[in-house]
């Protein structure tokens, strides 16, 4: 047979491959996906065929494997049986059916007679969580998304090593490629199992040991939970401040801590439960508290968890309740804001209607990809009349909360970006009573230091920023 022949075949079976792929790639991609996302995966597969059908194999599907979603289900049906909660009207009637809808998604109880306080002095939660650590004395569980030993969490992980030391069961939950992009990354996991602690990465990326799921499906989660009697969340790492960024030198990071006492704490420690029983093949049995437990504050709240074992986005859901259940105004805080088209239209159909809407984001940014995709939306969000407050450089404002007419919250460690909706294990917390005055109050600290985004500075920006803007915008529809 000739070259040419050989050519010819070759040719016509690569033009053949591509046929197919294009044909199935219509009748595939769509099927349960956003449209806006199934546009930008049949673009690329559209452009490229093979290299884009490659990559949708490998990043295509936002689900974890089916074992890991089945042991979700059993640990929503042991809630539901075991953990009735209160009744809902102990909201604001205009909230009520949200407390509805959390149970429903994630099954946690809404739960009354909690405590609700924050730390956002970056340090000092580092040491508000080593006492913690310090005052142990039967459990503590720990989940988090980014962890590394350095000068500034040094004291935590010896705090570790000394409550191991005196009997104490500490379990340690890491994600493992958020955990791998820090330097020193393997200093870091030998010093953490030094101390004795039970240690193991979250989601694991390892195909040769058999166990691969889409790579970016991440635990995003922050939980610390001291004896089943206090636990914290919300948007802190244990990490020095900086992040140890080496190409965004003088970055450093804001967070925002939640410490809760009360009812509430049973709810994280089940969701800790649940990843170490997925990453571990150990079932714990969740504490469950009683309704009648002596009340710690008055604080009535109900944790939503979210990610990739379970059937709906929660967390979206969750807020786009609270968003069209507003009457006064809104105030957002997320370090990355990409919304999709429901949330999207919840935040600019609130402003159109009169209601006040602030949104809190960083000036500065460690992530441009995702940086510029964020400002493709300022156009839309200024002209229907949200406020755009951006935080001074060189700071990170990374703290994530949602505040309803100051009366209802959501706090913890979901940014408000579609990575968080669909891609990401996150915790959520939503509570009323009188830690939402504090957070007003942070809030109100933000905006004092803040600058206000205006619509002719925006349009002032340079051409090629739109460019980059709207070419990021595009992939960050391919979730």
């Amino acid at each position: 047979m000739s070259s040419d022949a050989i050519a010819l075949i070759v040719l016509g079976a690569l033009l053949a491959g591509d046929l197919v792929i294009r044909v199935v790639s219509l009748i595939w991609v769509p099927r349960n996906r956003r449209p806006q996302t199934a546009l930008a995966w049949l673009l690329l597969i559209h452009f490229v065929p093979y290299v884009g059908f490659l990559v949708f194999l490998l990043l295509g599907s936002n689900r974890l494997p089916r074992a890991r979603r089945r042991k979700q289900d059993d640990i929503n049906a042991y809630l539901r049986a075991l953990a009735p909660g209160i009744e809902s009207d102990a909201l604001p009637d205009r909230f009520a059916h949200v407390a509805t809808l959390n149970r429903q998604l994630g099954s946690m109880p809404l739960t009354a007679g909690n405590s609700v306080s924050f730390q956002t002095d970056y340090r000092e939660s580092i040491a508000e969580l080593t006492r913690a650590v310090q005052s142990s004395q039967h459990t503590v569980h720990i989940e988090f998304y980014i962890v590394c030993v350095d000068e500034v969490t040094a004291g935590f992980f010896e705090a570790i090593t000394q409550a191991v030391a005196r009997g104490v069961t500490v379990r340690f939950l890491y994600d493992h490629l958020a955990s791998a992009r820090i330097p020193h990354y393997h200093r870091t996991v030998e010093a953490i199992r030094a101390t004795g602690a039970q240690v193991h990465a979250s989601l694991p990326v390892r195909p040769w040991r058999g166990r691969y799921q889409r790579p970016d499906l991440r635990n995003h989660r922050k939980i610390m939970v001291v004896d089943s009697r206090v636990a914290y969340t919300g948007s802190q790492n244990i990490i020095d401040p900086s992040y140890h960024r080496r190409g965004r030198k003088g970055l450093r990071w804001s967070e925002l801590l939640v410490r809760l006492e009360g009812p509430v704490v049973a709810s994280l420690d089940a969701l800790f439960v649940t990843d170490w029983w997925c990453e571990t093949e150990e079932l714990i049995t969740p504490h469950v508290a009683a309704v009648t437990d002596a009340p710690a504050g008055d604080g009535v709240a109900q944790v939503v968890p979210s990610g990739p074992t379970f059937d709906g986005e929660n967390n979206l859901r969750l807020f786009n309740a609270l968003l069209y259940s507003a009457t006064r105004r809104i105030a957002l805080s997320s370090p990355y804001f990409v919304p999709d088209s429901s949330l999207r239209y919840a935040v600019t159909t609130a402003a159109q209607s009169g209601i006040t809407v602030d949104l809190y984001v960083s000036a500065a940014y460690d992530q441009p990809l995702v940086f510029h995709a964020q400002c493709s939306y300022y156009d839309e969000l200024l002209a229907a009349g949200v406020n755009i407050w951006l935080y001074p450089e060189p700071t990170l404002l990374h703290s994530k909360f949602v505040l309803i007419d100051d009366d209802i919250a959501v706090v913890g460690s979901s940014n408000l970006d579609m990575r968080s909706f669909s891609l990401n294990l996150e915790s959520s917390v939503m509570f009323a009573g009188s830690a939402v005055a504090d957070l007003a109050d942070i809030e109100r600290e933000y905006r004092a230091v803040s600058h206000p985004l205006t619509a002719a500075e925006w349009n002032a920006r340079p051409f090629r920023r739109t460019i980059q803007e709207s070419l990021a915008r595009l992939t960050a529809t391919v979730q």
